[in-house]
């Protein structure tokens, strides 16, 4: 059940990457009731500058320190108001929202594919997965973006870079790697995290080698639990049609065979 705690203490913040803002902040409630995948809808700052909250996937919980990781992109104004917060400031947010991701222990082979501000809701997830020793394949536009590699390789050493132009790794997609993985017969289980176009391209490989697959979706959203229809996506229905569902509510985890993408 989410909860509003208006007293949310910064305790760490640093930039990671141009534009990319990593912060920690204090939060008993919320470190005790987070579970992958999950994420928060932080209000940015007082007044009408930024009336609504802006949403952020978690990144990881520190359960000694009662404190929340969370890494995010300066985008708008929103983002921009938070980024210039300090350390000691308080912040109000709302959470944790939003459908986890499902670990079902009859999986033993995951890999997580992430790509962008897609990989920061895996870590988490890696570190649940870690006595699976998961495969993740991570996507960036190149060198200067890469965050967080070092973390998932303390994680598990099955951990592989893909870059748009070549600077590091794998030149290409992440997505080329989870290809040539189900091919080769590795992985029994997919956790994707990322822009809509890769997130359909994870959906056809797995469709492709009968993978079942769970994806992310990144989405504006209003509210963040379920009130506006700012979020909407399209899904299929329990009589095979179709229907419209929240990401916020209903998401921002799902399936991969019930996301319908439009062409």
């Amino acid at each position: 059940m989410y909860k509003q705690v208006n007293i949310c203490k910064i305790t760490y913040k640093n930039e990671i990457a141009p534009g990319i803002i990593d912060m920690k902040v204090t939060g008993n409630y919320l470190c005790k009731h987070i579970k992958p995948g999950q994420f928060l809808n932080i209000k940015c700052c007082d007044g009408l500058s930024t009336i609504l909250r802006r949403p952020i996937s978690i990144c990881d919980v520190d359960y000694a320190k009662n404190e929340i990781r969370f890494i995010f992109q300066i985008k708008g104004e929103g983002t921009r108001l938070l980024a210039k917060k300090n350390i000691d400031d308080t912040i109000d947010i709302l959470g944790p929202l939003g459908n986890p991701f499902t670990i079902d222990p009859k999986y033993s082979s995951p890999i997580l594919v992430g790509g962008g501000i897609g990989v920061f809701p895996l870590l988490m997830l890696a570190k649940e997965l870690r006595t699976k020793s998961p495969r993740i394949l991570l996507g960036f536009r190149n060198k200067d973006l890469i965050v967080l590699e070092e973390e998932f390789k303390c994680i598990s050493t099955h951990t592989f870079i893909a870059t748009d132009d070549g600077s590091v790794g794998h030149k290409g997609y992440a997505t080329d790697m989870l290809s040539d993985y189900l091919q080769s017969g590795l992985g029994d289980i997919v956790y994707a995290c990322g822009p809509e176009p890769m997130l359909k391209i994870t959906q056809k490989i797995c469709k492709n080698y009968n993978i079942p697959c769970q994806l992310s979706l990144e989405q504006r959203m209003g509210c963040g639990i379920g009130a506006c229809l700012v979020c909407a996506c399209k899904t299929v229905s329990a009589d095979n049609n179709w229907e419209y569902k929240h990401v916020c509510k209903d998401g921002p985890v799902f399936r991969g065979d019930e996301v319908i993408f439009d062409d």
